[in-house]
This record gives structure tokens, sequence and C-alpha cells, in this order.
């Protein structure tokens, strides 16, 4: 445990050279300081613990390993990138089943972690990144989904299924142009496939119709509130809160009261003023919250 101390204290020394270089921007030093901070925590030490010291810095150290052996990196490097053996081959291939099978159950989470074993073992399997990107979209990390994506297709740039699922993903972020595009994709590679054909006729339509939501399928906050109509209900909604607050039908920060109160006179009153001031944003409002994922898209199994 003392040598992983003295290590953390030769790491923790070397951040804080880095702090005092004088060329770091303000928020890379900030975050430097949180990482110093995390690493005293989590190990107990401290620089001023001279019992932990060692003779040579954290760089000196690194340049007198790199001079003694110049090509370790490089050997390290080839050794990633080798064929892997027939054994290994089978070991990725039944994790990849595996992870098949927590899909089925819809254990994603799980999936991922098997997938992720099955590309350390041969990360030059297109069909791992595609599987696993569509773990990470039932995840709900499109990002994540986005980028297996891009891997698959670098790997292997006939792979319909990679361009399909990364045009499910880009429309889970709405970005619904770009879906299109990949979806064009995957028919030119797959024209028979009915899944492809109808998600991009769906994308073609979120295309013509702009959706009202922001990126991840979430509310576009910044629009909202540049909308007068919407800043008028909200003044609206304060003013019918405060008034429920002084005659005691709402608690502490707008909460009902009295349970059952939305469905009041008060309440029916409240709702239908704010129906009639701005119909079609409360129509906006409820479209966002049964659009949140690309309504009608269709995603092909593992």
């Amino acid at each position: 445990m003392t040598d992983t101390k003295r290590l953390a204290i030769s790491i923790i020394q070397f951040l804080h050279d880095q702090l005092g270089s004088g060329s770091l921007s303000s928020d890379a030093q900030e975050s430097l300081e949180v990482a110093v901070q995390c690493l005293e925590t989590a190990f107990e030490v401290s620089t001023d613990d001279q019992t932990l010291s060692v003779t040579q810095t954290l760089p000196e150290i690194f340049a007198s390993a790199t001079q003694k052996h110049p090509e370790t990196s490089q050997v390290k490097i080839n050794t990633a990138t080798d064929s892997p053996t027939g054994e290994e081959v089978a070991e990725a291939e039944r994790l990849k089943t595996d992870g098949n099978d927590q899909m089925k159950v819809e254990k994603f989470g799980a999936a991922v972690e098997f997938y992720s074993k099955a590309i350390a073992i041969n990360p030059r399997n297109a069909v791992y990144y595609c599987n696993r990107a569509a773990a990470y979209s039932k995840l709900g990390n499109y990002a994540g989904a986005v980028q297996d994506c891009e891997l698959a297709i670098g790997i292997d740039p006939n792979y319909s299924k990679a361009y399909g699922r990364m045009g499910l993903a880009l429309a889970s972020l709405n970005k619904h142009t770009e879906a299109v595009g990949y979806y064009k994709k995957a028919l030119e590679l797959d024209p028979e496939n009915d899944t492809y054909k109808s998600n991009l006729k769906i994308a073609e339509q979120k295309m013509e119709t702009p959706s009202p939501t922001g990126g991840m399928g979430g509310v576009d906050l910044a629009g909202l509130l540049s909308n007068p109509g919407f800043m008028n209900m909200v003044s609206s909604m304060k003013a019918e809160m405060m008034s429920g607050m002084m005659s005691g039908a709402y608690g502490p920060m707008g909460a009902p009261a009295v349970p059952g109160l939305g469905a009041g006179p008060g309440g029916q009153q409240f709702a239908q003023q704010m129906q009639q001031q701005n119909p079609e944003l409360i129509e906006q409002l409820r479209s966002q919250i049964h659009s949140r994922t690309p309504s009608g898209s269709n995603e092909e199994q593992p």
C-alpha cells in the first residue's frame, strides 16, 4: 500500500507542477485542482508527508523508462492490432451471443458489458460495435450509439445495419436531416429492407415538420422562454398560484394543498384560461410529451 501511496503522491506532485506552469486555462486549472483533491481523499495522502516522497519526479521516471526501452510503446500498439487467435475469435463470438441474449430480455446494460468484452478481444469486428450501438440506444445513450456506428462503418463501409442504426440514433437526437442520409445509404446497400424504408419515410416527414423539441428529445427551453405566448401563460400561472396560496388552495412552491384540486372548479377554470390564451402552444407542449422518441421508428434486433 505504501508504494501505491507513493505513486499517488508522484501524480499529485506532477499535477501541482502543471498548475504552477501558468500554461493552463482557468477551466483546466480548476479541473486539476479538483483532481488533486480527489486523489488526496481517495488515497489518504498529502504532499506534506515527506515519508512518501520519491527521489525522482514522475516526468523523470517516465523519461528514464522510455530511454531504456524505446520500442516498448510501439510493441504494445502493434500487439493490440494483431489478428486474434482462433480461440479468441470464438470467445468474442460467445460474448456477442451472450449480449444478444441480454438484449432479448431487455437487460441492455448487461448487453453493453458483453459487447464491450467482445470488442476488447476483437476490436476489428464491426458487428460488435453495431450491436453495442443498439444497446446504447435502448439505454437512451444516443451519442454513444452514434460513436459506435461510426466505428463500425469505419471498419466495414458496406455494413448496412450500421448505417440504419446510425440513422435511428440521429433521429432520436432530432437530427433528422442527417438521419435521412444514413437511411438512404442503408437502403443503397440493402434495397429490400422494409425497416429502412419505413424509418426513412418517418425521418423525411420529421424534416418537413420542424420539431419543437431540442436534442435528446427534450423541450427546447430557450425557444419557449423567447415565446411571448408562453411567457404570458407563465405570468398567468404565477398569478393564479399566488391567488391560490392566499386562499389556501395551494401550498408552498405552488403545490396543491387540497388533493385533486386540478379536477375541481378552480383547476378547471385555470386550465380553460390557459387553453384560451394560447391553444397552439398548449398543443405543442402536448405533442412534445408524446414525441420524446422518433415515433414509429423501427429497429432491427442484433
